[in-house]
């Protein structure tokens, strides 16, 4: 019998507090990318006081996601989130710095085709 996909109540305040509780599991595609990308996981943990989710997949494969806008000093970055409710953790699936020629100038909104 399947589980029940859960959802969290506040998807950005579990998003936080996992990160600031440092419950997180990098995945493997994640840590690749990190050093090609030039982000560090310190600027993704230092920046969740200002994350904003820009995008949500409460249908996602494996769990529900969250597309978050992040920014440390001038850079801005984007996060996407796995939301483990069930484990009480994030699950950084991927991270990298916005395309402007794929984003609006505020770095949060998709430009349209």
């Amino acid at each position: 019998m399947p589980t029940k996909r859960l959802l969290p109540d506040d998807p950005l305040g579990f998003i936080r507090r996992c990160v600031r509780e440092r419950k997180i599991l990098w995945t493997y595609h994640a840590n690749m990318r990190l050093h090609g990308r030039f982000l560090d996981r310190r600027s993704i943990l230092d920046a969740v006081e200002v994350f904003e989710i820009i995008e949500s997949y409460p249908d996602d494969k494996y769990l529900p996601s969250y597309l978050v806008h992040g920014q440390i000093d001038e850079m801005a970055f984007h996060v996407l989130f796995a939301a483990d409710v069930a484990g009480d953790n994030v699950r950084v699936v991927t991270s990298y710095r916005p395309d402007p020629g794929d984003w609006e100038q505020d770095l949060k909104t998709r430009r349209m085709p």
